[in-house]
């Protein structure tokens, strides 16, 4: 087997359908298994994937387990040299997945890689950054270099005229891992209930001497955030917890302390500005 295909859903059954469809239809000359497991979804998503798809394996908790630890039960059920996330709310272009599987195979010096990431209007989606430190938490910016070739490009097609590049971690709406670098870092880190699951992942390949890629030739549509998009105040509640859980472990207690401070004022921040904002539209419209 090539390659296992992990794609954890919430509730984003048409997204799912549309995903699912776009793997079968693309994918050729590889082997691949597709594991589809459902969190509890409440929408009737996982009676489509078993009417639509019964060659996909479902996996149907009856709670929300998380991401990572819906992706390590994936994992354990996985056959494929290659352990691949994909968000449900993604399309794969054609030869998106063939073109990752052909890297890996060709570099084994690499231990993941994702693709060119775009919006549905084929413009660049950011998916890719230097591991996160304090000052560019508190600042709010992905520091995005590529090697010594400084900042990077901010269209698609200068991405494309780059070619493959190193990176410090890839976004995890793709993301694909060699089954062996896995089974030497380990599973995911269940902990990050969701968010920061695969820059940990990265840091932890790179404890390790694997190296992370970009393959701009394969390109894949992520429509972003569908799921937390259900739950906006929980997800970015999440997001603070998991970025604080992560530099705990890479960057000590004072650093995560701080920067739990840092994001709770600029959380408060927002959410004054935002009562402002909204009670001077209320009088603005009384006159």
């Amino acid at each position: 087997m090539d390659l296992s295909i992990s794609i954890v859903n919430w509730n984003t059954r048409d997204l799912l359908d549309q995903c699912l469809a776009s793997i079968y239809e693309t994918t050729h000359g590889i082997e691949f298994e597709v594991i589809v497991v459902d969190n509890a979804s409440e929408d009737g998503s996982a009676d489509m994937v078993a009417s639509k798809y019964p060659s996909a394996k479902l996996i149907a908790n009856r709670d929300n387990m998380g991401f990572s630890a819906a992706n390590n039960q994936a994992y354990r059920e996985s056959e494929g040299r290659y352990f691949l996330l994909l968000n449900p709310d993604t399309i794969c272009l054609p030869n998106t997945l063939q073109r990752l599987v052909s890297f890996l195979d060709n570099n084994p010096s690499a231990g993941a890689v994702g693709p060119l990431v775009l919006n549905a209007d084929k413009t660049l989606q950011q998916s890719w950054a230097r591991f996160p430190t304090l000052w560019t938490e508190v600042r709010g910016v992905l520091v995005r270099k590529i090697g010594d070739k400084g900042v990077c490009p901010m269209t698609a097609d200068e991405v494309r005229r780059l070619g493959p590049f190193r990176t410090d971690w890839v976004g995890g709406c793709c993301f694909m891992i060699r089954r062996s670098a896995v089974e030497q870092i380990g599973l995911m880190n269940e902990s990050l209930f969701m968010y920061c699951e695969e820059t940990d992942w990265c840091k932890r390949l790179a404890q390790r001497g694997w190296e992370v890629w970009l393959e701009p030739s394969s390109e894949i549509i992520h429509l972003g955030g569908q799921s937390s998009r259900q739950i906006s105040a929980r997800a970015s509640a999440q997001l603070r917890k998991s970025k604080v859980t992560y530099f705990r472990k890479y960057h000590g207690v004072l650093q995560a302390l701080l920067l739990q401070s840092a994001l709770a004022l600029k959380w408060r921040a927002k959410q004054t500005l935002s009562r402002h904002w909204t009670l001077g539209a209320r009088l603005g419209s009384d006159y």
